[in-house]
């Protein structure tokens, strides 16, 4: 029994400790932009003054600096849900407390072109063997994001003059698996275009405490029968356009709910 709870006890210990980003307290800001790709984190690091990166393990590049004198962390989350997960929970131990993703996404309607942007308002997923799976096991978790991240990103969004569409998403774990009949299938129900991170975000967001939201580039259309998946050097400036409001929205989020 004391060997159980010693392990237990362990166990508690070590799951407070990141494996995989090999940052301490202090290096990771209370307000973060993750993505799913390392070019955009280049990228998007470009924006911030006095930028540091501050972990490449794993290929988890990240980078701390600051946007208008605020702090802000930068960092790679990976393809899919379960990377996605383990950055979430490891910047969250380092101090997260909002996090937005910023990716890119396949539209599922016909009036999303290449460059447009989607702010998520929830995100759908398949339940059972993903990464929302192992948390709530044959529960479908709540996913969407926090209303006081979405609200700030679509005022920035406005304030900006960048026009946008708002809708939920489908959060696939295989990139390859959709088609047109996937396209027309989701899209007559709603759902405006297909990622792979955003259900897991909103989850953990809910389970961790964080504030989450996500804003999406659209880099390619599946109800078009040709297929175009734009590069990241070729999404760059439309990054660096978004990356702005993005980042003028999350210096302006309170890290904790009023009472």
């Amino acid at each position: 029994m004391k060997i159980m709870l010693h392990l237990m006890g362990v166990g508690v210990i070590l799951s407070r400790l990141p494996f995989h980003i090999r940052a301490k307290r202090g290096d990771i800001a209370s307000r973060a932009i993750i993505a799913g790709d390392p070019a955009r984190v280049k990228h998007l690091s470009t924006l911030l003054d006095n930028a540091k990166v501050v972990n490449t393990n794993r290929g988890l590049l990240t980078y701390t600096g600051l946007y208008k004198g605020v702090p802000i962390t930068i960092a790679t989350h990976g393809i899919g849900g379960p990377s996605a997960a383990i950055v979430i929970e490891e910047l969250a131990m380092l101090g997260a407390k909002v996090i937005i993703r910023f990716g890119t996404a396949g539209g599922l309607i016909e009036n999303l072109d290449l460059g447009d942007i989607v702010v998520v308002s929830g995100a759908i997923y398949i339940s059972g063997g993903n990464a929302i799976g192992m948390y709530v096991p044959g529960v479908c978790m709540c996913t969407s994001p926090h209303p006081e991240v979405t609200y700030k990103i679509m005022k920035s969004l406005k304030e900006q003059g960048l026009k946008y569409v708002l809708g939920p998403v489908f959060s696939s774990d295989a990139f390859y698996a959709e088609d047109s009949d996937f396209a027309r299938k989701w899209g007559a129900k709603g759902v405006v275009a297909v990622e792979m991170e955003c259900a897991v975000l909103f989850s953990l967001g809910w389970m961790r405490n964080l504030k989450t939201g996500a804003v999406l580039l659209i880099n390619n259309n599946l109800t078009r029968r040709r297929r175009y998946i734009a590069t990241a050097e070729e999404l760059k400036p439309k990054v660096l356009e978004l990356g702005r409001a993005v980042l003028n929205a999350l210096i302006n989020i309170n890290e904790e709910d009023e009472a």
